[in-house]
Parts: structure tokens; sequence; C-alpha cells
């Protein structure tokens, strides 16, 4: 394997996209085949990315999310055509809003006085997993911000979901693909399932078993220091500047978002990618899947018009399962019908390969930049894949 090609090109990014900092892990099987950092993780520039760095990696954690789900799946504690209301009874009685447009940007979301109508269908889990249930992705919306008001911003994950249950559906569930609030709401579920808080189930069936440590949704002052600088995209140009280091998809102090919430270190990440990459085993020897529970998350779920909503130019060979892309179309990709992953806002990526046994998690800290989705993200890939072959 030569990696040369991707060295060259992750050397390229500051100079050619303005990124401060990466972090890049590749494994095979149960090896590290590859580990590349570059630029400095603080805002002053000076001190070098050295792989003790706590990213927020923002939708990246859905991987987590959805492994977390399956795994009560496969144990028969929950189904995936169970209704939600099953679980949270808040979620028995939603409203569908009349009039609104999916597909607008900025979206302007209906509020819970928004004209309309009973659901006719119950959301079930499926439909969270999939992004197909009709909820939206408002972090601030009225049900939320007066709950944070009413708690002292403490609402805990549990608490939240009848906040978020409070605001209407954007179409009926299970029409459309839209990318929403789901996820979170599967944290709710796992919590009422299991009878643990989320962060708590995490650490017992998923970093235990694997031996993450460095994995986490709130940090305390000795850990924030390692937090790296983040920067936003100035809209309209390719600037970025400065900004500071909150994560506005953690709805309180309290909360746990099994959608955006998870805080950790490049190796923490990669130890829990490079399980899925080996059929659930980790270097641990312990098992968090099965391999058909992961093949089951990496099935494409959505219909040919619900596809046409979750593709972009950059990703036609991709479908959508349950809470991650997936290839379906391997005749137009570098990697195989199997591999899946997905990223976060600030420009985390993973890919997992079950059929190679191969990995890659890639992490930087930068919101609001397009580019790293159309252009940095494939790159990585087809770069992996040169080496690789």
């Amino acid at each position: 394997m030569g990696f040369e090609r991707l060295t060259a090109y992750l050397d390229s990014l500051e100079s050619v996209y303005g990124v401060p900092g990466f972090d890049v892990k590749i494994t095979r099987d149960h090896e590290t085949v590859y580990r590349h950092m570059g630029g400095c993780s603080d805002y002053a520039r000076k001190k070098p990315v050295n792989g003790q760095e706590l990213y927020f990696i923002y939708s990246a954690s859905k991987v987590i999310t959805m492994t977390a789900a399956m795994q009560l799946i496969q144990q028969g504690k929950m189904g995936l055509d169970d209704p939600v209301e099953k679980y949270l009874p808040e979620f028995a009685r939603m409203q569908v809003a009349d009039t609104y447009q999916l597909g607008q940007w900025p979206p302007c979301y209906p509020g819970p006085d928004a004209p309309c109508h009973p659901a006719r269908t119950p959301i079930t889990l499926r439909m969270l997993m999939s992004m197909t249930a009709g909820l939206n992705y408002d972090t601030a919306g009225e049900p939320i911000l007066r709950l944070r008001q009413e708690t002292g911003n403490r609402a805990s994950t549990r608490a939240m979901m009848g906040a978020i249950a409070q605001m209407p559906l954007l179409f009926e569930p299970g029409t459309h693909y839209s990318y929403s609030l789901g996820h979170d709401v599967m944290a709710g579920v796992i919590e009422a399932v299991s009878g643990m808080t989320y962060g708590e189930y995490l650490k017992k069936n998923i970093q235990e078993p694997l031996g993450i440590r460095e994995l986490y949704f709130h940090l305390d002052e000795t850990q924030r220091p390692r937090l790296a600088a983040q920067y936003t995209g100035v809209a309209g140009s390719d600037d970025i500047v400065p900004t500071e280091q909150t994560n506005r998809y953690c709805l309180s102090d309290g909360y746990e978002s099994g959608g955006a919430g998870v805080i950790c270190t490049v190796d923490a990440y990669s130890a829990f990618i490079e399980a899925l990459a080996n059929g659930g085993t980790g270097r641990t020897g312990n098992s968090i899947l099965t391999p058909e529970g992961i093949a089951r998350l990496s099935e494409n779920q959505l219909t040919p018009s619900q596809l046409l909503e979750f593709q972009a130019p950059w990703n036609r060979q991709y479908g959508y399962g349950l809470g991650v892309r997936t290839v379906i179309d391997p005749e137009h990709s570098e990697s195989p019908l199997g591999e899946f992953g997905w990223d976060g806002a600030a420009g985390a990526y993973a890919l997992i390969d079950p059929v190679n046994h191969v990995s890659l998690f890639y992490a930087q800290e930068i919101l609001g930049m397009p580019r790293v989705l159309s252009e940095i993200h494939p790159r990585l890939r087809a770069l992996l894949y040169e080496a690789l072959a």
C-alpha cells in the first residue's frame, strides 16, 4: 500500500482550503495502516496537532446512535417497525404542517401554532433511523427554548423528547426524506428501553467493550484545553474565521444528543468504526454488533423519489440506510457495495468498509464549509482506494 498521494493531498489542505488542522487514521483488519496529522489545534496556530485533541464530531455521532439502536433490535428489546409512541408516549398524536414546502433554503420550520392536521400514520423506529419520520431540525424551536428556560438549561435527553414532539411534522410520516432530529429521538428511545441515560448506555455497551475512554457529551475544565479550535466559513467566500467552542446541537447542559453530541479523539472514534469494519468485533476481541446487524444498518431504506431528496451531485452512488450513507451503485464508486458511514457539520468523515475490513476517520473543525463534502471527502475516499489497490 502506498499512501504518498494521500499524504500530499492532506498536506495541501491548508494552502488550498485554509484548513488549520486535521487528523486522519486508517485501519485494515485490526491494524493501523496509516496515520497522518497536520496544522495546529489552537487559535494562535502555535500548537501542532498531536492526536490527543478532542473534536466536536457532530453528525458522525449518528453512526454510534444507530449502532446502539441496532444492538437493542438484535436483542429483541424493540423492533424496527415498532411505533415510537410505544416507548415515548409524547409522540402518540403528532400534527403535520398544512403548507410546509420541503426543500426550501433556508428552512422556515412551522411552529406549534402553524396550521396543521393530525398525522394519519404513526412514526416508527425505522422512520426515525432513515430520516423519513417528518421531524424537523429546529434546534431553536419554541418548545425547546421554553423547556430550557423552565429547567435552567438543564433539561435531560428524556425530558427534551416532549419538546421535540410538540413541533409539527413537515410531512406525513414515511412519505419523504428530510434530515432531522430523528436520531436525537432515537437516543430518547434507547433511554426508555434500556433504563439508562444515553451516555450510560454507550459507556456500558460500546465504549467499555471496545476499550474506548475518550468519548464524551460534556467536558470538564481539565478536558476543555484539549478541544480543537473551531472555525466557521464565511458565506459567499472560501474564508474561515474563528468561532466559539460550543455545539448548538446540544439542546441543553443536561442533554446528550444522539444526533450530534459526541466529543471524542480520532483514536476513540476510529476504534468504534474499526469494529464495524470487522464484523462488529474490536481489537479487544469483544463484539458490539453482529455482521447481520451491520448489514441491516447499511441496507438502503429510501424509495426512488426519496433518493432524489437525499442525493447530492457528489454522492449519487449512495443511498441512505438506517442512519448512514451506503453504496448502492458500486460501478460508479471507488468503494464496494456495503461501504457505509457518515460525516459531521465541522468536517468529520467516517468511512466503513466491511468488505475489505477497512475504516477511515478524518477530523477537522470548520463549520459551514460546503467544499469539505463536495471535494475533500470524495478525494479522501478516492485516494484511500487508490492506495489499497
